[in-house]
């Protein structure tokens, strides 16, 4: 009995890891497909703006494709007459050794208008290097073992979009708050993860990479206009992710945003 117990065992927990491996796991454009609802498209304030009907496609962790988040994306599918892909996945960073990364879904994304890369919280809370604005550029001779670091997965984003289609606009959301440390929503938080930096270091290093290849970027960190004191009303109770109203509240922002990418 032992023996049959411990062959059982041993073809669960092949199945768990066959269950788990890459092939069953990575971005699923296909479920995450958003279409305008033309009679709101067609009374949009954005009609006429420069990404009104454009194909929009969505890069990032969880913030990104959680089902709460197409309550955002919905609306920026109304008001710009857009139809947005997202190829998100749950835990995923900029950084090559966090989930299934942003360099990963880049590679596997087709051609689009607009392409956003949506900063998520899991490089800095995996403490993943957060690397400087030079990372993998042609002032490092695009280094590939600066793709590791935050920024040269960014930098890295930002390149294989442009290769893809250069007449693509490539935007940029920062990482929003969470409220499960002072250093998630305290931008004068000297608290550090492991690698010595702050969340607000890495939003600062964000912004660089963009400023560098002058990429517009939605500070969505100052933005967001959630704090301690109505965190209850807008985020679940993980306090990492947002709610359905979280996502209604910044929804309009970035649409306006996304209309003419400022």
């Amino acid at each position: 009995m032992k023996r049959w117990a411990l062959v059982l065992m041993g073809l669960a927990l092949t199945w768990s890891v066959f269950a788990q491996s890459p092939q069953n796991w990575g971005p699923k454009p296909e479920e995450h497909h958003l279409v305008p609802d033309r009679r709101a498209a067609r009374n949009s304030p954005y009609k006429g703006h420069k990404n009104y009907g454009k194909s929009i496609a969505v890069f990032g962790g969880s913030l990104s494709v959680n089902r709460e988040s197409d309550a955002a994306k919905q609306i920026w599918a109304n008001l710009l007459n857009a139809e947005v892909t997202t190829y998100g996945v749950g835990g995923a960073g900029f950084s090559n050794l966090q989930g299934y990364t942003l360099q990963r879904q880049v590679d596997m994304a087709g051609v689009y208008d607009v392409y956003v890369l949506w900063a998520s919280t899991n490089d800095f809370n995996n403490n993943r290097e957060c690397g400087t604005w030079k990372d993998y550029t042609a002032l490092d001779g695009y280094d590939e073992s600066k793709l590791s670091t935050q920024c040269g997965g960014i930098n890295y984003c930002i390149k294989t979009l442009l290769e893809k289609n250069p007449d693509a606009e490539i935007y940029f959301f920062t990482s929003l708050r969470f409220f499960g440390a002072d250093a998630g929503h305290n931008p004068f938080s000297t608290e550090p993860n492991k690698t010595g930096k702050t969340f607000a270091d890495y939003i600062e290093a964000q912004k660089a990479c963009c400023a560098y290849y002058g990429i517009p970027v939605l500070d969505q960190f100052n933005l967001q206009g959630i704090n301690e004191f109505n965190v209850g009303l807008f985020y679940l109770e993980d306090k990492l992710h947002m709610n359905e109203e979280g996502y209604r509240r910044i929804g309009p922002v970035q649409a306006s945003f996304l209309s003419d990418g400022r």
